[in-house]
């Protein structure tokens, strides 16, 4: 099956500085793929390589199995961006720049998609507003309007939550799973690990132009395999068994937080350390690594 984005041992400098240093990705058709990494990382290049706004230096590029350079017209009917910037043209309507955008790719009858669009972004009582009246999550909908117009069968999200608020957010991913659901390719970058946590399928992590980590959801918090385990007794314990002396990370009597390493113990053991306590257990909770635990992991490992 042909990729929905393909890049083959692709570099980029600015004056001396490598954005990209040989990177390989594959991304298939219908994945819900996250790009992830500090600011810097070569996340933003690399869009901008695919959405043809920067010119690699060398290596391959290819969208649906087309070269972004070689098949431009090709690349650029297949992908929408939606920028991490807000950009807009102040002298139209929301629906004026939505009927414009569609223009750009021969769309002259577009209006029954421009106005489910309008719909599923809450964007329908604006439909006849002008740009400059609207507030910043309101110009956020209609940059991922812009970007879905023309029904492209790749979309790459380059922070589409940043600054807005919780109500956006969650129609918006509402609006991209469902998209997903029909078969889109959605590339997110996102720096709200938990959203990637939520919505990927698979994610890649970029550090000073390179791909470090590209797998899996579940493979990647399989790296980490320290759990966290916090203990609420029914009344104050002084002493922690010895066993458990090396685990506990926080002690106030009432409670005992321990993290420890889910390949040599298991909580059934850790409990019948405790019963040597003899004290009641009122709660007791178990905290899996998060995929910002693995993210910080990855880059400090490449310190």
């Amino acid at each position: 099956m042909t990729p929905a984005i393909e890049v083959q041992a692709l570099r980029k400098s600015y004056h001396g500085f490598q954005a990209l240093a040989g990177v390989d990705l594959r991304i298939e058709p219908g994945e819900f793929f996250g790009l992830l990494g500090p600011n810097g990382a070569g996340k933003s290049t690399l869009i901008n390589v695919l959405a043809g706004l920067v010119r690699r230096d060398s290596g391959a590029a290819r969208v649906l199995g087309f070269d972004v350079e070689q098949d431009y017209r090709l690349t650029r009917r297949a992908l929408g961006v939606v920028p991490q910037e807000i950009v807009y043209d102040p002298f139209f309507s929301v629906r004026e720049i939505l009927r414009l955008q569609s223009g750009y790719f021969g769309l002259g009858r577009n209006d029954d998609w421009i106005d489910e669009l309008l719909a599923e972004l809450d964007l329908s009582d604006k439909a006849n507003t002008n740009m400059r009246a609207l507030s910043g999550g309101m110009k956020r909908r209609v940059l991922i309007a812009q970007a879905l117009v023309h029904r492209p069968q790749v979309v790459i999200l380059d922070e589409p939550t940043a600054g807005v608020d919780v109500e956006l957010r969650q129609s918006l991913w509402r609006f991209v799973r469902r998209l997903n659901g029909q078969g889109h390719t959605i590339v997110l970058t996102t720096h709200y690990l938990e959203e990637a946590e939520a919505l990927c399928d698979r994610i890649g992590i970029l550090r000073k132009g390179q791909l470090i980590a590209c797998d899996s959801k579940a493979a990647l918090l399989a790296r980490n395999p320290l759990k966290t385990l916090t203990v609420v007794f029914a009344q104050p314990v002084v002493v922690v068994p010895e066993l458990l002396k090396p685990l506990v990370r926080s002690h106030t009597g009432e409670a005992l937080t321990l993290q420890y390493d889910s390949r040599t113990w298991r909580v059934s053991e850790i409990l019948l350390a405790l019963q040597a306590l003899d004290v009641d257990i009122l709660d007791l909770k178990v905290q899996e690594p998060d995929l910002e635990d693995v993210f910080v992991s990855l880059l400090g490992e490449r310190e």
